[in-house]
């Protein structure tokens, strides 16, 4: 019964985050297949590994013959992400059981951490639980969407701009989700320009994690300053 109501709670908030995996998932599996990569290890790998960015650019660089050392460093800097989900996730942890604290950080992604966060933050009682059975439920859609996609992927062609669309889609979605108050505002507008300023600088793949490092900067420092002023 705990894991029907469980599973009741998670679904409905999950069901978003899995109907874009499977619109990524497969394009990712095929690509998995041009480097021959067949379902059940695309399954696999994509229930243990699960990072679609670096996936995506695991069979990319492998497409164009990149040194394996290379790839695990561009694929380890591009995951270096986690650790600020890791700082942002932490307070609503600490009285988990640790297996379940210990499950629920090894199946967060982008798109499952920025929904738990936020429910989380809404004070409206959201579980560990409930929040991991969102982090499971993404996971297998991932997972089986990237077999699927192996599995067809010699039968199709699809076009890496499309792909490429289809994994921003499911950002510019969450963030559309967001309560937009002048934090949120703040964060979002100092990310955005920080990225596109540090592109053309020449920052390259550390350009999208130094401009969020700005966002987040620029909504403590807003945080901190309302609080002084409250004080």
């Amino acid at each position: 019964m705990r894991v029907l109501k469980v599973l009741r709670t998670a679904l409905p908030v999950a069901l978003p985050i899995m109907l874009g995996y499977v619109a990524i998932g497969i394009p990712c599996g095929v690509m998995a297949a041009e480097v021959g990569v067949g379902p059940a290890a695309a399954f696999l790998v994509s229930a243990t590994f699960y990072s679609g960015a670096g996936q995506f650019m695991m069979s990319s660089l492998a497409l164009a013959g990149t040194p394996v050392a290379s790839m695990v460093a561009s694929v380890a800097l591009v995951s270096t992400r986690q650790l600020l989900y890791s700082a942002a996730l932490s307070p609503y942890l600490a009285r988990a059981p640790k297996p379940l604290a210990a499950l629920f950080a090894a199946t967060v992604t982008d798109e499952s951490f920025g929904v738990n966060l936020d429910r989380f933050a809404s004070g409206e009682g959201w579980e560990v639980s409930s929040a991991t059975a969102v982090n499971l439920a993404s996971m297998f859609s991932w997972a089986a969407a990237n077999a699927l996609g192996a599995a067809v992927g010699p039968a199709l062609a699809i076009p890496t701009t499309i792909m490429s669309f289809a994994m921003t889609s499911i950002f510019v979605c969450l963030l559309a989700g967001q309560r937009w108050d002048l934090t949120n505002v703040l964060v979002a507008a100092v990310a955005i320009v920080g990225v596109f300023a540090l592109k053309a600088l020449g920052a390259g793949s550390l350009a999208v994690l130094l401009g969020a490092l700005l966002g987040i900067l620029a909504g403590l420092l807003l945080g901190s300053f309302k609080r002084r002023g409250s004080a």
